[in-house]
């Protein structure tokens, strides 16, 4: 299970951090990450970051965006900074989820999401 949080409403320019807490019957997680789906839009790559650091960002959230892991990898965070209207949309976060018991599906772990609003 993953739980998103810390979307709300924001003025253009500001800056919002959201958080993702896994839990449930985890034996590993390999990598967690960011999507995005606007309005009318298809859901989008904000940021992925696997269990050896290597981290990837959407073109259009490069150097605004920093995603990191909590020590305990079962917490992710997504630092959203100069934050502007076309960043408004449903935030969801995902991971790559090794099972303790039962097959194992790659990236088959989502949250609900959290709304982003970015507005004057």
């Amino acid at each position: 299970q993953l739980q998103a949080s810390g979307g709300g409403l924001v003025h253009p320019g500001g800056s919002l951090r959201l958080s993702c807490v896994a839990s449930g019957s985890i034996f590993a997680i390999k990598g967690m990450g960011w999507y995005r789906q606007a309005p009318g839009k298809e859901r989008e790559l904000v940021a992925d970051i696997t269990n050896d650091g290597n981290i990837r960002y959407g073109d259009s959230v490069k150097g605004r965006f920093t995603i990191s892991r909590g020590n305990a990898k079962t917490t992710m965070y997504l630092q959203m900074d100069s934050l502007k209207p076309e960043d408004t949309a449903i935030y969801y976060c995902g991971a790559d989820v090794i099972p303790d018991s039962g097959a194992y599906y790659p990236w088959d772990h989502w949250g609900h999401g959290t709304l982003v609003t970015v507005s004057s």
